[in-house]
Parts: structure tokens; sequence; C-alpha cells
């Protein structure tokens, strides 16, 4: 049995996303890799080893996702444990956190095979929800921690604050917080900015906010941001990348912070995140003439 053991993490709901997974592990298991996978609907797989959720990381060197962005996010809970990165295969619409399409698959193969990634480390954030001054519990999120209204019918009022000072009231529907990596999701559809992976922050978006004061804002990488739900207010709920559901009594206080632990994504592509936006949002580039380094160093139009 190969010391190498590689973790699938497949959206097996999807007839194609099984085809592509039984064609990474057969090409896996004939270069001599151990192959598990972990899937959210039972399938075979011929040569993995079907395990579930919990520990399915341990001992492994790479997690490999087949499936979209949401696939990605499950294969990070996975691998974070572990400290193991992630390696993501798209067959989602847009599958912003992945690495490679599903016609690269071979690609993906020899690379894992060679151990020929570089890793990436993405910012997350530590995420506290107490009330009375007691902690009610404690999470993490890699794209965004959302405080939104519970009912469709009463906004939240709710106060913000940055680094232990009031910002302002609002009352909407909602405050998301997101890292970097985050800003092309919910962030994003809430109308906050993107923001290059390698930068450091934070951000705040309002959503849907009656207030005049209401822009995205962009914070520090050590503030500490807290959106307490006020008592006269209905109740709310947090989501955590859309994964993790906590209830909101009114009075409640959601703290996010940056994470001290981070999530690793291994990388096949040293392309600028420049060129993944312009592929992943398909925006028009048509007349770019670009530039280019002339024999000396300078630059040439």
């Amino acid at each position: 049995m190969s010391e190498r053991r590689i973790l699938l993490a497949v959206h097996s709901a999807r007839p194609e996303a099984v085809a592509v997974a039984a064609a990474v592990a057969e090409q896996l298991c004939g270069a001599g890799l151990s192959v598990r996978a972990q899937v959210d609907v039972p399938v075979d797989l011929p040569g993995c080893e079907v395990v579930a959720m919990e520990g399915a990381a341990e001992g492994c060197e790479l997690v490999v996702v087949i499936g979209g962005d949401g696939t990605v996010l499950r294969g990070v809970e996975l691998a974070r444990p572990y400290d193991v990165p992630i390696l993501g295969v798209n067959l989602g619409h847009v599958g912003f956190l992945a690495e490679a399409e599903h016609d690269e698959v071979s690609t993906v193969v020899r690379a894992v095979v060679a151990r020929s990634w570089s890793v990436e480390e993405r910012t997350t954030l530590e995420v506290v929800v107490s009330s009375g001054g007691v902690e009610r519990s404690r999470t993490w999120a890699l794209n965004e921690a959302a405080v939104e209204k519970a009912s469709r019918e009463r906004m939240l009022e709710v106060l913000v604050e940055v680094d232990g000072r009031p910002l302002s009231r609002w009352g909407a529907d909602g405050v998301v917080m997101a890292t970097p990596t985050g800003s092309t999701a919910y962030a994003f559809s809430a109308g906050g900015p993107v923001v290059w992976p390698e930068v450091e922050a934070l951000l705040v978006v309002p959503i849907s906010a009656h207030a005049l004061f209401a822009r995205p804002l962009v914070v520090s990488p050590r503030s500490r941001i807290a959106v307490e739900l006020l008592v006269d207010t209905g109740a709310g709920v947090l989501w955590c990348d859309g994964r993790r559901l906590t209830e909101l009594a009114p009075g409640s206080r959601v703290e996010v912070t940056r994470h001290p632990s981070p999530v690793r994504f291994a990388r096949l592509h040293q392309a600028p995140f420049t060129d993944r936006l312009v592929a992943k949002f398909d925006l028009p580039v048509e007349g770019w003439r670009g530039s280019r380094r002339s024999a000396t160093g300078g630059r040439e139009r």
C-alpha cells in the first residue's frame, strides 16, 4: 500500500462529477497512490476507499475537489483540520475557487503524482457569537460570515462596530463580513468590491441598508468587526460560507477577526488574478494592445 494518500471530495449527486472522479482515481491508483473518496451521495468508485467526513483528510497530502465552489467549501472543511492543501477541479458555473477545469484532468493527475504544485494561503475569519457577555458559539469562515434577518417581513436593526468604536446603526437585510477570497462571492452580490487575494484586508458590506451612510468598507486585517442586533429588533441568523448556521436572538453580538489559521490552496498555474477574473466573469477585453518588455528591461507599447 502506498504511503502517499489523496482524498477526493466529489459532488457525487452529479453523474459528470462521478465520471471525472472515477477517471482521476483510476489514474492515481495506476501511479501507485492510495485514494480515498468523500461523497455527498453514496456511489461506487472503484479503487477508492469511501470515507465519512470526520477524519477524511487525516494522513492525506492533498484534497482534490471535483465539483463547483460549494464542493470546494466542503473540501475546505475536510482539509483544514489537518492543514492539507486543496486543489479544485471545476464542474460548476463560475468555479472561482477551483484551479482547473474538467477537461484538464490529465494535467491535474500528472501534477499530483509529480507533486508539482505550489501552495497559496488564503485568509480565514474567526467568528464568535455572544449574548449578555457570554460566548454562545465559535466558528470560522473562508469566504464570509453573514448576519441576516430571520424573517422576510422585518428588517434587522444592527449596530456595526470597528476596532471597539461604534460606526453606524443600520436597518438592513443583513451585513456581510468577508475575506478577499470571499469578495467574489456573497459580498460581490451585495455590491462589495473585488479584492485581490494577496491584499491583507477584511470587508464589511451592508445588505440593502436603509441609511445614508451604508457603503462597503475595507478595513485592516487586524481590525475587530462587531455586529450587534439591537434588543428591539427581530431574530437573525448567522451563515458562515453558506454552510454553517447559527440562530441569533435579539441582543446577540457577532465578532469577526482574522483567524490565525489560513486555508491552503494548491496551485498549478501562476497566472495573475486579473486573468482569473477575466476568465471567470467572461469580461470583455477585446482591443487590448498590452505591453511587452524590451531587451533592456524598459516597457514598450
